[in-house]
């Protein structure tokens, strides 16, 4: 990474921060996407699909890990604006099964704003090892703290509301998100579970203990493995272009998808500070700016709101600014324990702000 004397008198561009990580060594591939409403004013790839493999291509699938807990909340928030789902109905009143659990109470907002009090990092996979296991395992979660009174960022949520988001569509969960999502906004790459075919456009991610071998193609999440590849936590593959026309649909309020979407009001509400009374901002599906070391850096608005995944990507809005910006990075490839993403996706922020 570039000393302060080299930085003198000179403004750092998003492309030379990315090469001096990949020389670094924090990830073998990257692809990435700054804008605003006009649409991407800086772009590119960089780096190969594993070390010592293919290049990195504009067509490049990438596993968005977390990314796809806000594709699935547009979803649900596709149902509400149909009148098929409510924010403050149960879980209870979606899934019978978890009728006389601990959760039976928890509302369709707080799984989206991560309040439901579920706990958050669960290797369920470890004694779950198969879909039937692991979702009974599903009601069974202790709560950690009552519901609606604080923030802990939860997958099993997500799990949960892909569920509810099933039962109130009568669809599979990439059923709905092709249908409400990825259909609409022209998002033609990206999906849940890569076809075989086009495995080698995948960038690969960890060599995984628990399977064996180094996954591309497959997602690298083992709970959404176990889960068959769709679930409401991760899961879906796409490129480049795919998500920044993701994130332009959101943040010009659905002006720039042809046709019916989510409207602009449903938009801004999902962006919005729905946690402002607890110690971290969540809004529907998205992560809003932290106090403190927020990984969307120093420059972004108050109101600025995005998402990161486990494997090195993520995305952020600020509608205050007019700007996006998408980060791809395989940075869990060959080892989770790869150093030094956090600083550059603080600093990459801070690059997409400043200009």
């Amino acid at each position: 990474m570039r000393t302060l004397p080299e930085l003198a008198g000179i403004r750092a561009s998003e492309a030379e921060l990315l090469h001096a990580a990949h020389r670094a060594r924090v990830f073998s591939g990257a692809a990435w996407s700054v804008g605003g409403l006009d649409g991407p004013s800086r772009r590119g790839t960089l780096g190969t699909l594993s070390w010592g493999g293919p290049p990195v291509r504009p067509d490049t699938l990438w596993d968005w890990a977390s990314v796809t807990k806000p594709v699935v909340a547009l979803a649900a928030m596709w149902l509400v604006e149909r009148g098929a789902l409510g924010l403050a109905e149960t879980i209870a009143e979606w899934l019978p099964g978890y009728a006389d659990g601990e959760l039976a109470p928890v509302t369709v907002e707080q799984l989206l704003t991560h309040t439901s009090g579920l706990p958050g990092r669960q290797p369920l996979y470890r004694r779950h090892p198969d879909r039937a296991s692991l979702l009974a395992a599903l009601p069974a979660l202790p709560l950690r703290s009552a519901p609606g009174t604080a923030v802990e960022y939860s997958s099993a949520g997500f799990m949960v509301l892909g569920l509810i988001a099933e039962a109130a569509s009568g669809w599979p969960l990439d059923r709905l998100v092709a249908t409400a999502v990825t259909g609409p906004v022209g998002m033609p790459d990206t999906g849940f579970r890569p076809a075989t075919s086009d495995r080698d456009r995948c960038a690969a991610t960890e060599d995984c203990p628990w399977r064996g071998e180094v996954v591309q193609g497959s997602v690298h999440d083992e709970n959404a493995a176990v889960l068959g590849g769709v679930a409401g936590h991760a899961g879906l593959f796409g490129t480049l272009d795919d998500l920044a026309k993701l994130a332009l649909a959101v943040l010009s309020g659905g002006t720039t998808v042809p046709g019916d979407w989510l409207s602009a009001p449903t938009l801004a509400l999902m962006g919005r500070g729905h946690t402002d009374r607890l110690d971290l901002r969540r809004g529907l599906g998205w992560q809003g700016r932290d106090p403190h070391a927020s990984p969307f850096g120093d420059l972004g608005s108050p109101e600025s709101y995005g998402h990161t995944g486990f494997t090195g990507t993520s995305v952020w809005l600020d509608p205050t600014l007019g700007r996006y910006a998408v980060l791809l990075t395989n940075r869990v490839h060959p080892s989770r324990a790869t150093p030094g993403m956090d600083t550059v996706r603080r600093r990459f922020h801070n690059l997409a702000a400043a200009r």
